[in-house]
């Protein structure tokens, strides 16, 4: 089995708390220092970095939250100065406002380590062929999965995503081993590797995927397609991007890379710790960021975590898929999606529908579908199919310039959406994950 730094990865369990202790009592005291919010919450408890000694002290600090980034947008909560910022990356919110966080030299070179952990898990070395294709730009994806790549001394093959027959002709010209990308992208350069009849022409060995959630029949439909073993990878910008946690061969869990952040599970609903073991929300303290850490940062995720050695030798504990969030997010093909984006267009498009509607989420042949019924004016509703054709596609158009994916839009008739207690319900995830 192989391990990228075992003297880290495999380290002792109470080497592990000794490490974390001492950088959270690091991180608490900079964070005070330069952060405005988190002394104004420090100072609220009435507490000050010297009260923290170690990670016993964890549960005593106050959390943080994905509205704290809109809140202090673009660059409020960075911990040194922006000359010290060497990369911006964002991700999308509920309004036009983006998540923005940076990352010094030296997070980087941690990112790197973190998702080279992973490459390496995967069966990846500096003779690995590593294309990635996930989109590059402000989301994490692309960046993060080639920076892994080249610390490992790999090549890398930044592709990005779309071209799909393109993709596929590259893997076989360059003899790509590894492929990084959404499950649901994977799935689909498999059905169409089959269509075009070129499986065995492919060199692939594994793939990392990541981004959105993904079943493990989703993952058997991948692994048969391309003939690969199919890695889970997780992770989220606001506390580094992809390869927080990272799967192993074993394929039992993601191993949390716990040197540089530390995870919790919470009551989602009384903020208190739970026992080992116990499902509820995760939370992650960051205690080696420098640009932009967080401390107890509630990443709405509902999983637990496994604390027993892995089969691989890696002491780092593991966290199941998560199961659901505690909000109303959705992810869809890797893209998140907020019931109030959707209003926000039916909104501007005026008296032919009202801002009645449901979502629809689907998985169909493992790729996720989305569908918005929207409920008709009752102006409109008797004119005629090309006038409601014409709507429809005007509402797919605004929907794909504000999600950045397609969506079906059906029309339906006035007051046929189904309210309880005076609200309809806005969202039918019928996935299963």
């Amino acid at each position: 089995m192989s391990i990228y730094q075992p003297e880290k990865e495999c380290m002792d369990r109470d080497e592990i708390k000794k490490i974390q202790s001492e950088k959270l009592v690091w991180q608490v005291k900079r964070m005070y220092e330069n952060v405005e919010l988190f002394r104004k919450r420090m100072d609220e408890k009435g507490l000050k970095p010297e009260d923290i000694k170690g990670v016993e002290d964890l549960s005593k600090l106050p959390f943080s939250y994905k509205q704290d980034l809109r809140d202090y947008y673009p660059y409020g909560l960075f911990a040194v100065p922006l000359k010290d910022v060497v990369r911006i990356h964002a991700s999308s919110g509920t309004t036009g406002k983006q998540i923005v966080v940076g990352y010094t030299r030296n997070d980087l070179k941690i990112w790197d380590e973190c998702m080279a952990r992973q490459l390496v898990a995967a069966g990846g070395s500096d003779e690995s062929i590593v294309q990635v294709s996930y989109g590059y730009g402000l989301f994490t994806g692309g960046l993060g999965a080639h920076g892994g790549a080249e610390h490992i001394g790999a090549t890398v093959v930044p592709t990005s995503s779309g071209n799909t027959q393109r993709q596929i002709q590259t893997m076989i010209d360059f003899k790509s081993t590894i492929l990084c990308c959404t499950p649901s992208y994977a799935l689909y350069l498999g059905e169409t590797v089959e269509e075009m009849g070129v499986k065995d022409k492919l060199s692939l060995k594994a793939g990392v995927f990541g981004a959105e959630p993904w079943t493990e029949d989703m993952r058997k439909a991948i692994e048969d397609k391309l003939g690969i073993k199919a890695h889970d990878v997780y992770g989220l910008s606001e506390i580094m991007g992809p390869g927080v946690s990272y799967e192993c061969e074993c394929q039992k869990g993601m191993h949390i890379n716990e040197d540089n952040f530390i995870a919790e599970i919470i009551d989602p609903d009384t903020g208190e710790v739970l026992p080992e073991g116990s499902t509820g929300e995760l939370v992650f303290t960051a205690v080696t960021k420098e640009a932009f850490p967080v401390i107890r940062y509630r990443t709405r995720d509902i999983c637990s975590l496994n604390y027993e050695r892995c089969e691989c030798g890696r002491t780092f504990i593991r966290m199941n898929k998560p199961t659901g969030r505690t909000d109303d997010m959705l992810i869809i093909r890797g893209v998140n999606v907020f019931p109030s984006q959707i209003e926000e267009v039916l909104l501007r498009l005026g008296a032919n529908v009202t801002p009645n509607y449901q979502i629809i989420v689907d998985r169909v042949n493992n790729s996720d579908t989305l569908e918005v019924q929207v409920e008709m004016s009752e102006d409109i509703f008797s004119d005629d199919v090309k006038s409601i054709e014409k709507i429809e596609k005007t509402i797919k158009d605004n929907l794909k310039s504000v999600l950045g994916l397609s969506a079906k839009v059906t029309l339906v008739e006035p007051k046929s959406i189904v309210r309880s207690e005076g609200k309809a319900k806005r969202v039918i995830d019928n996935r299963k994950l």
